[in-house]
């Protein structure tokens, strides 16, 4: 009998300190992979003016320190009119290559969607049914206005990310009619906190629940 009592001490109290050491190994491990990568930025700087060669030691999160200015610079030039100027030249040429054109279009035009202010992209968590009836998942609107689809189609469509887990950098896109989603009060961060802990940590009751579309039945 003593012996259960202290397995079920032992075990909660172990449980207790995993709970608390796991979140900060994990953040650690993972702000020292980003730094260890962006110190990467370094090797671009010739030998005699890396930080190691004129301080003799070697700091972790220089490169980031340095990612950080190099974006600040490059905005700042690009704001004026000689530096769009450069920029459009730049990109005109980028043009001019087949392959690169491809790669420098479709980068840019995510980034410019993602980091902008407006548009709707990844601002909204909807529930869609997929894969199939019945099975329900939670992805991102991606875009809410597609009228080469709607007009094939016949009626309004949303482009939904799905992501994987606990990955949610991989994932697939679907094209559902808008009146088939569910969007979701649940904010883009709590989403992600759901899909990397694989549906460990979910978003607090609201009080509120949405209207529950019946599925599409197939012919």
């Amino acid at each position: 009998m003593t012996g259960d009592v202290l397995k079920k001490i032992g075990r909660r109290y172990l449980m207790s300190g995993l709970l608390v050491w796991l979140p900060i190994l994990a953040t650690v491990l993972v702000v020292r992979f980003i730094l260890d990568l962006m110190d990467r930025i370094l090797l671009v700087l010739p030998l005699s003016l890396r930080p190691q060669a004129l301080l003799g030691i070697n700091i972790p999160g220089l490169g980031a320190i340095l990612a950080v200015v190099v974006l600040i610079v490059t905005g700042m030039l690009v704001s004026n009119f000689v530096g769009r100027s450069v920029m459009n030249v730049g990109e005109e040429l980028l043009n001019r290559i087949p392959f690169v054109r491809a790669v420098y279009g479709g980068v840019k035009s995510f980034s410019t969607t993602i980091l902008s202010n407006k548009g709707s992209s990844f601002k909204k968590v909807l529930l869609i049914q997929y894969p199939g009836e019945g099975i329900w998942s939670v992805g991102f609107q991606t875009a809410d206005n597609i009228p080469l689809i709607d007009n094939h189609l016949g009626e309004p469509h949303v482009c939904v990310f799905i992501p994987t887990t606990p990955n949610p950098t991989s994932g697939f896109i679907v094209l559902l009619p808008r009146s088939r989603v569910i969007e979701l009060e649940m904010s883009v961060d709590s989403a992600l906190k759901m899909i990397v802990t694989l549906g460990v940590v979910v978003p607090l009751n609201t009080g509120t629940y949405p209207t529950v579309v019946p599925p599409v039945s197939t012919p």
